[in-house]
């Protein structure tokens, strides 16, 4: 039989979506499941962007540029603009989602056997876009103590090689909600100078910033022009994570020439989702202001409910719609299987991500889950009483 290769085996499966068989058995048993393992928001997708799709009359699908369409670039860079973060349209490369930006940019500044330095817990893929690129991810631990803030810088430092080439954060946080404040951004900006590295922000959740928090993008820190990139993404800001659509922003000229050979290689980005993304940038502020003021009261419902729990900790978020709660057990990727194998609550149970698959740190986050408080207030506050009533019977097991 032929082999399979070393990277293909060590590519690490999702913590979000690994049980999702799991879940499928449920279902077919009859369970009702509330999912609070991924984060797929159930806000409506805006209708200007839909209405793009439905009434568009093109005659041939074709490919675009490969950096997307220009208009599109152009209408981003504006948002952007406004937004106090100064990039132009050449300064862009739109992919296909924000896991092929990330996968772009780490083909780009990476080679085999190189390094990035991650905050953890962060966003699960960052490991397998590293392992997908042959690059190692070496850890900086936030905790769960101080809601998972920035380390301190000294920490990352202190993990500085001939072989480091990036610092990656994701801001506002995946799994966490954490938003860094512009002091920890200047702490950052200033070590990535320092050693000459690049600073790459996941800034996919930037428009959910809670009770007047700002948030501060990479793009903005200046005089790190030449070190700065971004991730972006439509499937959160406009509930269109089907259209996988994203991009890749820098003012390095360099870097933007580099990565444009691997947009080539791919050929182009979706077309009508493109038509959709650009027709989404006219979605008005007031969209934005409700699904904020939603999301807002969703998490503090799903606090307060959680914090009620013995046992349980949870780092309130300052961002995104995920938070890392600590549970009463050893290992809770056993905890979660159990929830949909053996576990109902009047036919009811739930679904949860793991966290330990959130840290590249062996052994680590083995108590905690991540929950993405992307269902209506009512079925979290049932959500959370199937986990209470659980937790009383997997402890007492």
């Amino acid at each position: 039989m032929p082999a399979i290769s070393t990277k293909g085996l060590a590519m690490p499966e999702s913590p979000i979506r690994k049980l999702v068989p799991y879940a499928e058995a449920a279902t077919k048993k009859g369970k009702n499941i509330y999912y609070l393992n991924i984060g797929q928001p159930d806000i409506k997708t805006p209708k200007v962007a839909l209405d793009a799709v439905k009434n568009n009359t093109l005659e041939i699908v074709s490919y675009s540029h490969s950096a997307g369409f220009e208009s599109y670039r152009k209408k981003l860079a504006n948002y952007y603009q406004q937004r106090g973060i100064p990039v132009n349209a050449d300064d862009i490369i739109v992919t296909t989602g924000g896991s092929e930006a990330l996968l772009f940019t780490m083909g780009s500044i990476t080679d085999p056997g190189d390094e990035v330095i991650i905050p953890e817990p962060f966003y699960a893929n960052y490991n397998g876009f590293a392992t997908a690129s042959g690059v190692k991810v070496v850890p900086v631990k936030a905790s769960i103590e101080n809601s998972f803030a920035l380390p301190p810088v000294a920490e990352f430092e202190k993990l500085i090689s001939s072989k480091t080439r990036a610092i990656v954060i994701c801001n506002p946080g995946n799994p966490t909600g954490y938003l860094y404040t512009k002091e920890e951004m200047d702490e950052l900006s200033a070590l990535a100078k320092k050693h000459d590295l690049f600073l790459v922000a996941d800034e996919v959740y930037r428009e959910f910033a809670y009770e007047g928090a700002t948030h501060h993008s990479v793009m903005s820190q200046k005089g790190l022009e030449e070190n700065a990139i971004m991730i972006d993404s439509v499937s959160k800001r406009y509930s269109m994570c089907g259209a996988r659509i994203g991009c890749v922003v820098s003012k390095n000229k360099e870097f933007i020439s580099t990565a444009l050979k691997f947009a080539q290689a791919r050929l182009s980005p979706p077309t009508f989702a493109q038509i959709a993304s650009e027709a989404a940038l006219e979605t008005p502020q007031s969209y934005f202001d409700d699904v904020i003021n939603e999301y807002v009261d969703r998490r503090n419902t799903l606090i307060e409910a959680l914090e009620k729990i013995p046992g349980v900790r949870v780092a309130k978020p300052k961002g995104a719609f995920y938070c890392i709660v600590e549970l009463p057990v050893e290992n809770a990727d056993d905890f979660a299987k159990w929830l949909l194998e053996d576990f109902d609550y009047n036919n009811e149970t739930v679904m949860i991500a793991p966290a330990a698959g959130f840290y590249s740190t062996p052994n680590t986050g083995l108590n905690q889950v991540r929950i993405a408080y992307v269902l209506q207030k009512e079925n979290l506050i049932k959500a959370v009483q199937i986990l209470e009533e659980a937790l009383k019977v997997y402890q007492n097991n």
